[in-house]
């Protein structure tokens, strides 16, 4: 496919788009521009958990399995944890934290330790992408981190939710966690929907100025269990309202007229180009889509007051490291405390000179967790 097709356009505008799917057999229960280009931000991360999760199943790393933070995996921006360089960071460490915390530093050292460089890696997310069925999506990093080619859909995103439910059962409990020890101290996870909604399983959070607001999520409830992804909101909050909604009105079987399909039936195509969601970061077009163009709500997405308060906007409350549903091997390797080891690791990975195209803009705008 011609990267021209990647190219953010200044006259692209899209309201927020989303995807619901029944996670048991596929079936779309809604959408809402779901083949709209997208930037993916932070949820690109989920792509970069599905190769680690495939390397593990392959027997080519282990979970304790040490790895060594290279120059350019430390100075990677926010939101990190802050790994210096020659540090060790175990392949188990480095899952918790993308999940957890959406660390660039640590997705950096996984990427470098599995591809050797993290443009290597990014070429091999991109195939695995396209035999997953992801057609319409292109990485450039392994982190989400601003790049103008690197996009993708709603439809693109469910599916590989859909698929990584599903092709590593075993690792899928990972998505639970809502904190993790590291250097002796709890970092907690800032998955807000995770944390709070009911019957909530885990995925991923995104952000970035170009992507606006982006949600992954999984949840059961009664024996059903529903993916949902969520792209463009226009803040941080609105983005787990619209969630909520979505799998509200999904439980509730509000959505049950919406024409059978399969996630994997659905035609792969860009219906426009990205839009730049947000009028911030040093690449903000001139004027802010949000601020020029009128938005639009979908009525099925629209908040009742209701799942405003009760879900979405509700003080935390405290909860478990790990979903109760967790099989016990797991919960006892993401409850115990780790410790940086101090085993020799495997030697720094020489990373390859990226172009400047690729080096992460380091405003912090461009926050991506």
């Amino acid at each position: 496919m011609s990267l021209c097709f990647y190219l953010v356009s200044e006259v692209s505008y899209s309201r927020h788009a989303a995807i619901l799917i029944d996670a048991d057999n596929g079936k779309i229960v809604f959408e809402q521009d779901a083949n709209h280009a997208w930037f993916p931000a932070s949820l690109t991360k989920v792509m970069t958990l599905y190769m680690a999760f495939s390397a593990l199943r392959q027997g080519e790393i282990q979970l304790n399995e040490m790895m060594t933070t290279s120059s350019y995996a430390a100075r990677q921006p926010n939101s990190k944890l802050g790994l210096r360089t020659g540090e060790n960071l175990s392949v188990e460490e480095a899952i918790l934290a993308l999940i957890t915390r959406s660390a660039n530093d640590a997705a950096v050292v996984l990427a470098e330790h599995l591809g050797g460089n993290e443009e290597n890696f990014a070429a091999r997310m991109t195939a695995k992408a396209h035999a997953l069925g992801m057609y319409d999506t292109h990485f450039m990093n392994a982190t989400g981190l601003p790049h103008q080619w690197q996009v993708t859909t709603p439809r693109d995103l469910g599916l590989l939710a859909y698929r990584i439910m599903h092709d590593f059962p075993n690792y899928y409990p990972y998505f639970a966690a809502h904190n993790f020890y590291f250097r002796g101290r709890e970092l907690r996870g800032i998955n807000k929907f995770t944390a709070s909604y009911p019957g909530a399983e885990g995925m991923k959070t995104g952000f970035t100025c170009g992507s606006g607001y982006n949600l992954m999520s999984t949840a059961q409830q009664n024996g059903k269990r529903l993916i949902g992804v969520v792209m463009g909101g226009m803040t941080s909050s609105e983005r787990y309202q619209l969630m909520t909604s979505m799998m509200d009105n999904g439980f509730g079987n509000a959505l049950n007229d919406y024409p059978s399909k399969t996630i994997t039936a659905i035609p792969a195509k860009f219906s426009s180009t990205p839009p730049y969601q947000l009028g911030c970061g040093h690449d903000a077009p001139r004027h802010s889509y949000a601020q020029t163009t009128p938005r639009h709500r979908s009525k099925t997405l629209s908040l009742s007051r209701h799942a405003h308060t009760s879900h979405a906007t509700g003080k935390h409350k405290k909860t478990t490291k790990i979903a109760k549903n967790t099989p016990k091997s797991t919960r006892q390797n993401l409850a115990k405390s780790t410790k940086t080891s101090k085993t020799k690791a495997h030697g720094a990975t020489k990373i390859s000179k990226l172009s400047k195209t690729v080096k992460p803009n380091k405003s912090r705008y461009h926050r991506n967790g």
